[in-house]
């Protein structure tokens, strides 16, 4: 059978959240009459993350190198499908969602893009405000959030994928690079604006106010801090684990 689209889930010690996120997406590709596959990714996983995407019925491949990039990229070269779709491990993606992905795709009018996200949970006002802000952002600069990209596989390789020299925000370079491609062609990044995508919110948890805060205001005048991972604890970092291998 001949795949249309890939769905690629870089995922490292995800058994917690992966097997809902796997469930939803087979829903949303029942609802699709192109044929898709899924890939996970599985980034040097200490827990259950293998075994329980095997059983979900996804193509599973292997990275050593915990980098969030690098397991993009890896479940980019084992996918069969013209077009890619890139979904994190704790992300729910409506059908509809999907669906105008790929219908943006085949146009022929647009060479990738992403989507607006939402959390999973009602958080304070001042969370909903920098979410806020945030898909402004993504609209107005046509830049995609890690938790769904998505691009035909040709412009994906013409860009050589997600920059390995970044440890995150890789989505961003990736963005600006797809973006500069399609532009040679006439070809527009689009956001999808509605429905949003579905994010864990996990992270506000595991990090203080004033961790976050430091975050938000140093990554757009510090950027380069994105190439050292020690500076990228944020999405490297998980509560009590004592290892090197951690991952967003």
């Amino acid at each position: 059978m001949v795949i249309d689209y890939s769905i690629i889930i870089p995922a490292y010690n995800e058994e917690a959240l992966l097997a809902n996120t796997l469930e939803v997406l087979h829903k949303a590709m029942a609802e699709i009459p192109l044929s898709g596959e899924i890939i996970v990714t599985d980034n040097n996983s200490t827990d259950r993350t293998s075994e329980i995407a095997k059983a979900a019925g996804a193509k599973v491949v292997f990275e050593p190198i915990n980098q969030i990039s690098r397991a993009r990229n890896t479940g980019a070269k084992h996918a069969e499908g013209r077009y890619l779709i890139f979904i994190d491990a704790d992300t729910l993606a409506p059908p509809s969602l999907l669906q105008i992905a790929l219908n943006n795709l085949q146009s022929g009018k647009c060479c990738g893009g992403g989507a607006n996200i939402c959390l999973d949970k009602p958080l304070g006002l001042h969370v909903r405000a920098v979410l806020a802000c945030w898909n402004t952002i993504s609209r107005v600069f046509r830049l995609a959030a890690g938790s769904f990209v998505y691009c035909l596989r040709d412009d994906f390789e013409a860009c050589g994928g997600f920059s390995e020299k970044h440890y995150a925000a890789e989505e961003i370079w990736f963005s600006i690079a797809l973006k500069r491609l399609g532009k040679k062609s006439n070809r527009k990044f689009c956001i999808i604006s509605k429905p949003e995508v579905i994010t864990s919110s996990r992270k506000l948890f595991w990090f203080s106010h004033i961790q976050q805060l430091a975050l938000l205001i140093c990554l757009p005048l510090f950027p380069f801090m994105m190439r050292y991972k020690w500076m990228c604890r944020y999405w490297y970092k998980r509560p009590g684990e004592k290892s090197n291998h951690c991952h967003r």
